[in-house]
């Protein structure tokens, strides 16, 4: 079973893996105890962390206002805080 999607208290946790950079956006899958994710923006004032919200989003089908960073905001390694949203939706919408 995979370990980077957790139940919170207001929804779920996503811990990601992110690369910057990349030639695309994109799910990788699963990078030891996170989701490997690549996006397109670069790490320069926080416009990787707007872009991978956006994306994930978009991929999760809910709202940006939905979703936060709850910590590694400066880092690689992300968790993500989902609210409105199901471990098992979270799964299913990421694997599409």
């Amino acid at each position: 079973m995979s370990t980077y999607v957790r139940d919170s208290d207001q929804g779920v946790v996503l811990k990601v893996q992110v690369q910057t950079r990349a030639s695309r956006d994109e799910v990788v899958g699963p990078h030891g105890d996170a989701l490997k994710v690549r996006i397109t923006a670069a790490p320069v004032a926080g416009a990787a962390n707007k872009h991978l919200l956006k994306f994930l989003a978009k991929k999760l089908r809910v709202a940006r206002s939905q979703m936060s960073i709850a910590s590694g905001a400066t880092s690689r390694a992300k968790s993500i805080a989902i609210e409105g949203i199901s471990t098992e939706e979270v799964r299913q919408r990421l694997t599409r």
